[in-house]
């Protein structure tokens, strides 16, 4: 699908074709509540049946018509099950996780020593299982995923789970011929700038991430300042449709605390869509519900925690407190 908007000034604009199943407002959703989490090497404690109709009829209330789901593993499938059975009305552009297969000690600041081979290997390994799952998913629920991404932030300079450029095509192009959605990656805003059409060629859009508030901005330049970043990626990439896969305002942030607020997320929230909406742009908000077991354990009030649109009791903030 090739897009023909023009570039010049801040001219964002994409036809409606180029919206993702022709929809705008998505929301990622993960669900772990207090006490749950993926399997971080122990074994994951997974969201009830239950909790999870609980949130997809909250995110269906609020308006929303997308969600993204990041991995395509036992809580994906039990979401789209839950989907399909309980009759929700969403749509899912589903997530393959890709772990890392470059020991990235030098460029991530939380990487403090060398990836042993052996597991960079087994990575890769598993990489290849989790690209048959996603695939299978994908075939067995075409009526409800809309979309596919395959790894999130595996490209980006600073990030723990590198994946190198030829195995993200590799990996892509195998999706690709074996499914009927479209297929991207999702991933930080430069890596699309930088690689250009060496990655963006194999990929049907652009799954892009910007998030002003890591960049050191304050509310009044986070507009400004993404769409900034989309012209970056715009003007390396101009033929392929962009879709927001990430983006949000923590609430709550003991790294940046005068920078951080429930009327700054909402003020945000309300510019990004009413933005979105106005150029035709597929927006994926990040987060749905705030997620405890994410960041320091330590610092309860480290900003990975605090994304939602939703606190972790599922009361909602500012931004959807209508």
């Amino acid at each position: 699908m090739a897009i023909h908007a023009s570039t010049e000034g801040e001219n964002l604009t994409q036809p409606e074709e180029s919206l993702l199943a022709g929809l705008t407002r998505g929301v990622a959703y993960s669900g772990f509540r207090t006490g749950q989490h993926p399997d971080r090497g122990d074994g994951a404690n997974l969201p009830t049946a239950a909790q999870i109709l609980e949130d997809l009829r909250i995110i269906e209330s609020e308006g929303f018509d997308l969600i993204r789901l990041y991995d395509s593993q036992e809580n994906s499938r039990d979401v789209l099950k839950i989907i399909r059975e309980e009759k929700i009305d969403l749509k899912v552009m589903l997530g393959i996780w890709l772990k890392g297969e470059l020991s990235n000690e030098e460029g991530c600041a939380w990487v403090t020593e060398p990836v042993p081979q052996e597991e960079l290997v087994r990575n890769a390994k598993s990489n290849l299982d989790e690209i048959e799952r996603g695939i299978k998913l994908a075939n067995e629920y075409s009526d409800i995923i809309v979309a596919v991404n395959v790894g999130n932030e595996a490209l980006i300079s600073w990030n723990d789970h590198l994946v190198p450029l030829e195995s993200m095509i590799k990996y892509v192009t195998e999706v690709k011929a074996r499914i009927e959605q479209p297929v991207t990656t999702a991933d930080n805003y430069d890596v699309f700038a930088i690689y250009g059409p060496k990655l963006t060629d194999h990929l049907d859009f652009l799954g892009v991430h910007t998030y002003p508030l890591w960049e050191q901005k304050t509310i009044d330049e986070g507009l400004p300042y993404a769409k900034q970043n989309l012209l970056k990626v715009r003007s390396a990439v101009p033929d392929k449709p962009i879709v927001i896969t990430e983006t949000g305002w923590a609430t709550i942030a003991s790294e940046y605390p005068d920078r951080v607020s429930e009327d700054m997320q909402e003020r945000y929230y309300e510019e990004l869509f009413e933005f979105c909406e106005q150029n035709n742009i597929t927006l994926f908000w990040f987060e749905a519900f705030d997620e405890d077991w994410k960041g320091d354990p330590g610092n309860p009030d480290g900003a990975e925690k605090h994304w939602g649109l939703f606190n972790i009791d599922r009361t909602p903030k500012k931004a959807l407190a209508k």
